[in-house]
């Protein structure tokens, strides 16, 4: 039987019908093979495991731009010339879609949701309309917010930053849209509250005080923390690292530096990181390099999942269909406890040339079910297979007296010393790296 979601006054997508689970068999691809919303693995289902989110930005504003051409992408729904109506027909798109395909949340820069309007009062007047439509949306649809967070990098005010931006009226402005964007956040129950630093870098050292740029965007956080819990926000504060593009040298590089950051302004209690693929990639990095390592903190928050292109030096965002890459990061988040109170969101957007209203859901349909079979195949091994064991085994020295001594901190310089002497030289236990990429292969 065929059961048609509809959540507005027009249908943007009247040949899709609800997406629905059909098992690996199907060659429907308007279908999951894998992924299996009720399905329980590790004691949770899988749609409480991944809380998948549908990005705004991407799917129902991006429109084929790149930095070489003009949009490609003729939707319905970005064709009207008032801004305001051309808001209210994307807020329609966007939750006939998000339920259609099934997603439990979606998330937004305040600039998808409302268009700017000619001054701060003006901009602020079109997102409270917007914010009561949307509302009105998730209550008729059941789609909640996993986050909100506000565009400082778009608009040419931002073009030397926000938070670190050289001129006091800028930074002031760049308050006055976080403001109207964490009290949108909470008004729509939104969960987290993310800030992306797209700008917050430098192009050049010659002209820029590095140190008193970065004390001002610790200054802007943590007030902005301290107006979204006086605005009644109870949940995480979540900063997106990315090395470069459009800056040249980022400060949210790595999650190693926005660790290092965090930890040095004392922000570590309310914020955590939101992990995105392709800027891992960028600064040189895996995608479960910077989730582990995200964990090891206790800072993990949520992920931007997409992937780059190996042959492309820039953030091209696309969708995650990379199995062998799926199943290594669910491995880490699986060994580390999943994402509390995060999500999956899809950071990603279809390529320029693909043009069918279908391949958006083609699109989210293939990473949602590339991860849901990582999910599997990583479950898999670490229960199946002797992964764990080797990867203890390899460690095993340290669960001697010796080990256990110098890890609690019992053994001086000096003794480690005499214990090198009395043992001699030490025996060359292999790593085992092949053997370990050899069970990953074998339950792929």
């Amino acid at each position: 039987m065929s059961i048609s979601v509809t959540i507005g006054d027009q249908e943007y997508f009247p040949d899709i019908e609800k997406v629905r689970y059909e098992g690996p068999g199907s060659d429907n691809p308007l279908a999951f093979k894998y992924y299996d919303e009720n399905r329980v693995v590790g004691g949770k289902k899988m749609k409480d495991l991944f809380r998948f989110s549908v990005a705004y930005w991407h799917t129902i504003c991006g429109a084929g731009v790149d930095q070489f051409g003009s949009e490609t992408h003729q939707y319905q729904w970005l064709r009207n010339p008032d801004p305001m109506q051309r808001a209210r027909d994307k807020l329609d798109a966007a939750f006939e879609f998000t339920s259609k395909l099934g997603m439990a949340y979606y998330c937004f820069h305040d600039r998808d949701l409302a268009p700017e309007g000619e001054d701060i009062k003006d901009s602020e007047k079109n997102l409270r309309k917007m914010t009561q439509l949307a509302l009105n949306k998730q209550n008729e649809s059941g789609v909640r917010l996993l986050w909100g967070t506000a565009n400082l990098f778009s608009h040419p005010r931002y073009m030397n930053g926000a938070a670190t931006n050289p001129d006091i009226h800028v930074v002031a402005h760049a308050a006055a849209q976080v403001k109207a964007a964490l009290e949108t956040t909470v008004e729509l129950g939104g969960e987290n509250y993310v800030f992306w630093g797209g700008r917050e870098g430098y192009s050049t050292l010659l002209n820029t005080e590095m140190k008193k740029e970065i004390d001002h965007l610790a200054m802007f956080l943590a007030k902005a923390r301290d107006h979204g819990r006086k605005a009644g926000f109870k949940g995480t504060f979540l900063i997106e690292p990315k090395p470069m593009e459009p800056a040249k040298h980022q400060y949210d590089y790595d999650v190693n530096a926005v660790i290092a950051f965090l930890k040095s302004y004392g922000l570590e209690d309310d914020f955590k990181i939101n992990i995105e693929n392709n800027h891992a990639t960028l600064a040189g990095h895996t995608f479960a390099h910077e989730i582990q390592t995200a964990a090891d903190a206790g800072l993990l928050g949520s992920l931007d999942v997409n992937q780059g292109d190996p042959h492309c030096g820039w953030d091209t965002d696309e969708f995650l269909y990379n199995l062998y890459d799926a199943v290594e990061i669910m491995i880490v988040l699986l060994r580390n406890g999943g994402l509390g109170a995060g999500g999956m969101n899809f950071d990603a957007k279809v390529r320029r040339s693909s043009t069918d209203l279908e391949d958006i859901f083609i699109a989210h349909i293939l990473s949602i079910d590339t991860l849901a079979r990582g999910l599997l195949i990583a479950t898999d091994i670490l229960e199946k297979s002797d992964y764990l064991d080797l990867v203890k085994r390899r460690y095993g020295s340290f669960d001697t007296t010796a080990g256990r001594a110098f890890e609690a901190g019992k053994l001086k310089l000096e003794q480690l010393a005499e214990i090198a002497e009395c043992s001699g030289e030490p025996l060359r236990t292999s790593g085992k790296q092949e053997l370990f990429e050899s069970i990953i292969n074998r339950f792929l």
